[in-house]
């Protein structure tokens, strides 16, 4: 089974900061032999670098905390995912939690204070609306269990 992941939870340095997170979840699941993972930052694919001001959604846009606003490129990232994550026929994707790119259910609400609200970020929305169940790495992983 192919599982698109964000590429920062796989050790990939492409965070905004220009790090990486990994998390004991994602490495045990990284055992499992019918898994094939297929990385992407969508960030770096709507042609963000790294490392880059934080951004937060505010209002359906992205803006980052010097006022710039990264709602076209990450946009394009969104679209750039969809389009691997179809051409792979993925049908499940994990990604980074919070992140106005990649969240899922909850995400930082604009304000740069680190408060969370409900939402997704465009990423996670895209491929969602696109059938993609979206998960975010503390799980549940059920749904990606060979027996389960």
């Amino acid at each position: 089974m192919n599982v698109l992941i964000s590429a920062c939870l796989l050790g990939q340095a492409c965070r905004y900061d220009g790090k990486t997170k990994e998390y004991a979840a994602i490495h045990e699941l990284q055992k499992k032999q019918h898994i094939c993972w297929i990385p992407i930052c969508p960030e770096q694919a709507g042609g963000l670098p790294t490392p880059r001001d934080p951004a937060e959604r505010r209002r359906g846009d992205v803006i980052t905390s010097k006022g710039a606003d990264v709602t076209a490129q990450y946009q394009q990232g969104a679209c750039q995912t969809l389009r691997l994550a179809q051409m792979f026929q993925c049908a499940y994707a994990v990604l980074k939690e919070k992140s106005p790119s990649c969240g899922c259910g909850k995400i930082y609400d604009g304000t740069f204070t680190r408060t969370l609200t409900d939402g997704d970020g465009v990423t996670a929305e895209v491929l969602k609306k696109n059938g993609i169940v979206v998960l975010g790495e503390s799980g549940p992983f059920d749904v990606l269990r060979k027996d389960g």
